[in-house]
């Protein structure tokens, strides 16, 4: 059964708790992640779920900052979740936490608006950074999942035709190019000799993508165009 849950335990001097669901059937794991988490005086747990089903309820009701989101649960899975969970709590921010870092998990997870994709051998202290992070915006992945993330965005490149990454997200027809170019793993140097221009300037270019965009690094870049603009097999 889902559980809503509250503490008493006072807010951080920096602000407000950040408020975090959990999700995973695994019951073992449910109780790990509530007590290093119940350790952080900036966090709080409001609520714990064994299925997708339960974390799209749960996370409707109680509209947590943060969601740590199990991939492979009964009834519904993490990627199933993922966008039903958005829809009904637009502002959560989900990290998939699982023990699988295939390709075929961890591309669909990213695809469906997860902000993070870490593996459950990570240590505690990283995992409640990483919660801090992701509450600040910021994607995280492991490193693995990283580097595969980067590789897979590359190697879906067609060869003959590309959707048009997103024509109103205020990016010019040359910023638009190059971040074609991230999305397919290039360096700022191979984007210089690709487009005949300076390094600096492809510098130029990317610090503009990543301000227009509100991204931090060229990881979020590669996310938002495997999101946006390149063509998948799904739907």
């Amino acid at each position: 059964m889902s559980k809503d849950s509250s503490h008493s335990q006072k807010a951080s001097p920096q602000g407000k708790k950040i408020r975090v669901l959990v999700v995973d059937d695994h019951a073992i794991v449910r109780q790990g992640l509530r007590t290093f988490i119940d350790l952080q005086s900036d966090m709080e747990i409001v609520g714990e779920g064994t299925n997708g089903i339960e974390a799209v309820d749960l996370a409707r009701r109680t509209k947590p900052d943060i969601i740590l989101l199990d991939l492979v649960m009964p009834e519904m899975d993490g990627i199933q979740a993922t966008p039903r969970i958005i829809e009904n709590s637009p502002n959560s921010r989900i990290i998939i936490l699982t023990s699988f870092s295939e390709e075929d998990k961890v591309l669909p997870a990213i695809r469906a608006g997860a902000q993070g994709y870490l593996l459950k051998d990570i240590e505690p202290t990283e995992l409640v950074q990483a919660v801090r992070d992701a509450h600040h915006g910021k994607v995280q992945l492991h490193p693995e999942i990283a580097g595969k993330l980067m590789s897979a965005v590359a190697a879906e490149k067609p060869s003959t035709s590309r959707t048009t990454i997103d024509a109103h997200n205020g990016l010019t027809e040359r910023e638009n190019e190059v971040l074609h170019l991230i999305a397919d793993g290039l360096s700022n140097r191979e984007i210089a000799e690709k487009l005949f221009i300076s390094e600096k300037t492809v510098k130029t270019h990317v610090s503009n993508i990543l301000g227009k965009l509100g991204l931090t690094d060229r990881t979020q870049a590669a996310i938002y165009a495997l999101r946006r603009g390149l063509p998948t097999d799904e739907k």
